[in-house]
């Protein structure tokens, strides 16, 4: 199983990013897709999910209405679009996969994931 994160970069604030998570080695259809962010000093959290059939999404409260979380099961990939960056979205963005139904309960909690990709880096300047 592997997950790999990309996309991330330095970008002025009320810029906008793409965020890829690739995902290989599971059946891709099957598995929930979460994004987490982690800032330097802070808790790892929630940012986004999307679940694996009817592609349903959640979405944190700080960035609702600013991030839009898609999939392309034919391509193996979950985007983050990320759009009116604010300096307090600069962090470490991790996708992270998990095989279960309860998206809705747990899609937001890392506990929940079993596979997580390395991270890559956000950077929004002021």
């Amino acid at each position: 199983v592997q997950l790999q994160a990309f996309g991330g970069g330095l970008v002025q604030a009320g810029g906008s990013l793409r965020l890829s998570c690739a995902a290989s080695g599971f059946t891709f259809d099957d598995y929930v897709i979460g994004w987490f962010r982690q800032a330097p000093g802070k808790e790892r959290e929630g940012v986004s999910c999307i679940s694996s059939s009817e592609g349903g999404t959640k979405y944190a409260d700080s960035v609702k209405g600013r991030f839009t979380i898609s999939r392309d099961n034919a391509k193996n990939t979950v985007y983050l679009q990320m759009s009116s960056l604010k300096p307090e979205d600069t962090a470490v963005y991790y996708c992270a996969a998990s095989y279960g139904t309860a998206w809705y309960q747990w899609g937001m909690i890392d506990n929940w994931y079993s596979y997580w990709g390395q991270g890559t880096q956000v950077t929004v300047s002021s």
